[in-house]
């Protein structure tokens, strides 16, 4: 999964919000540095993504992709899931997406000083460009391909990746549906045990 499913998995304790947020910047034990709550974020986000590696839906899915962009499907993949929860928010939250992604850009900014540099040299941009809030239209998943294609210098073709989400939308969609529900279901269990 990506940003967006990361942070709603979350639930609404800030810390575990942030750690789920930055877990990709910190490595092995790292995390033990943390404060407590922090480190059930990253654990979760582990946990979130073997759970998600080793679904079968998630499988499906990323096979459909894998002849065209290899080893860089299951990270389409997550971006095109996060589409697909953006699109369909109002069947997982109260709260509008406009305001939780603001909700969770200001809880970033009072986060700072405890984010990798990685995630504080990216944070402007997320902001500035809105990438969360963009997630819910095509046109904004495929600026999203586009700026991960150039980060890996063009060698990815993710860009192409808005095409194989158009002419297969549907097939995404009912997998994203049906693998959501199992993901949140592991998710709510993973809070109770950490």
């Amino acid at each position: 999964m990506n940003y967006l499913a990361h942070i709603y998995l979350s639930g609404t304790n800030e810390e575990v919000i942030i750690g789920n947020f930055i877990a990709d910047g910190i490595k092995g034990k790292k995390y033990e540095k943390y404060p407590a709550d922090i480190q059930k974020g990253i654990l979760l986000h582990r946990s979130i993504d073997s759970y998600t590696d080793s679904h079968p839906i998630v499988k499906k899915s990323t096979s459909r992709l894998h002849e065209h962009y290899s080893h860089y499907s299951g990270v389409i993949v997550d971006i095109l899931y996060d589409h697909f929860l953006a699109k369909n928010w109002k069947h997982y939250s109260n709260v509008p997406l406009a305001i939780f992604v603001d909700k969770f850009y200001t809880l970033l900014k009072e986060h700072f000083e405890i984010l990798p540099p990685r995630i504080q040299r990216m944070m402007p941009h997320m902001i500035d460009n809105n990438w969360l809030y963009s997630y819910r239209t095509v046109e904004g998943i495929g600026t999203i391909l586009a700026q991960m294609n150039v980060r890996t210098k063009g060698v990815s073709k993710m860009n192409l990746a808005v095409y194989d989400l158009e002419r297969h939308y549907d097939a995404f969609e009912n997998e994203f549906v049906h693998f959501f529900e199992e993901l949140q279901a592991h998710c709510a269990q993973k809070l109770l045990t950490l």
